[in-house]
């Protein structure tokens, strides 16, 4: 009931809808909806009573609510269905225990902050609250483990277009999926899996983009190497309006990979790689590499020159650019 009202408030904007009218269209009393009112008003709505006028709502929260995600939403799938939590410990976790139950296909988990959000190769993820778009995504696509790589290079992609269009900066990519800006990292992506031998049970897309972060909110061992969109754009941005810009460029761009392969969507990366070509180096969790890129291919492998002259193919690993030698 209280999502109905919402949305009358939000079809009705900016003029006032009566009490009278909201009774009609919903079938209730007016004791219930006040009850409902004062419940929006608690979640951080401004609705304002205006006395033989009606209800007019005059401003929304800075919380990706449900009911806001979804309302003009764009997409066909992609984040229809949304979990939401205050905090959380990892979205990816909540997802993947989402997932093996069988919830709806591009269900969006997401949350205000995270206790222990990942990253990848096991690092926390810093994730204060309000300040980001701490989300997983839940997609089952009839594919085999072995074609899933691709797909997070395709989420960077999505995600470094949705910055563009809704902050107007061009963000650069590093091998294979996070989100550059001036050499700082303002996105991570880790996409996990469950699978069997010959097929893919479920998909979880996990992104931590760093919105409206200030330089001081980061602590010490991330103010050199972090960045958010807030501190390079000059600005708060709408974590809103960015997450649905999101969605829906993931979802376009999936739906090309199922249907057209990750050709199209690999020529797009290279295009936003900030180092293709360029020397870097490569680390694994036991040895590392110095050479240069020479590309990356359809599965998402990045071809590296060593200086031997032989190029080395890597499905995994952690590009340096700073102090190669």
């Amino acid at each position: 009931m209280k999502k109905q009202i919402l949305y009358l408030l939000k079809n009705g904007y900016p003029q006032a809808i009566s009490g009278e009218s909201i009774c009609k269209a919903l079938g209730v009393s007016r004791t219930s909806i006040w009850k409902h009112i004062q419940a929006l008003r608690k979640d951080g709505y401004e609705i304002m009573a205006q006395p033989n006028v009606g209800y007019r709502l005059v401003s929304v929260p800075d919380f990706l609510y449900p009911e806001e995600v979804t309302y003009n939403l764009t997409t066909n799938f992609l984040g229809r269905t949304v979990y939401y939590f205050k905090e959380a410990n990892s979205t990816n976790q909540i997802a993947k225990d989402l997932a093996i139950q069988g919830v709806a296909d591009g269900s969006l988990v997401i949350a205000e902050a995270q206790s222990a959000g990942r990253g990848r190769l096991s690092r926390g993820w810093f994730s204060p609250y309000g300040k980001g778009i701490w989300c997983s995504v839940i997609l089952y696509p009839k594919i085999n483990p072995v074609e899933v790589p691709p797909i997070t290079l395709l989420v960077s992609v999505a995600i470094a277009q949705a910055i563009m269009e809704v902050v107007g900066i061009k963000a650069g990519i590093k091998w294979p999926n996070d989100i550059y800006l001036k050499g700082r990292k303002v996105c991570g992506i880790l996409t996990e899996m469950g699978a069997e031998m010959e097929r893919v049970r479920y998909l979880v897309l996990g992104i931590g983009l760093n919105v409206n972060i200030e330089a001081g909110d980061f602590p010490p061992f991330l103010k050199e190497v972090a960045t958010s969109l807030k501190i390079e754009s000059g600005r708060s941005v709408n974590r809103l309006r960015l997450l649905q810009a999101t969605l829906k460029e993931l979802e376009k761009l999936y739906l090309v990979w199922l249907e057209e392969g990750f050709t199209p969507i690999l020529h797009q990366w290279k295009k936003l790689c900030v180092h293709l070509p360029g020397l870097v180096r490569l680390s694994s969790l036991k040895e590392s590499w110095v050479g240069w890129v020479e590309d990356v291919d359809l599965s998402g492998a990045l071809l590296l020159r060593l200086s031997t002259g032989e190029i080395r193919r890597f499905i995994a690993g952690e590009i340096s650019l700073r102090g190669v030698t």
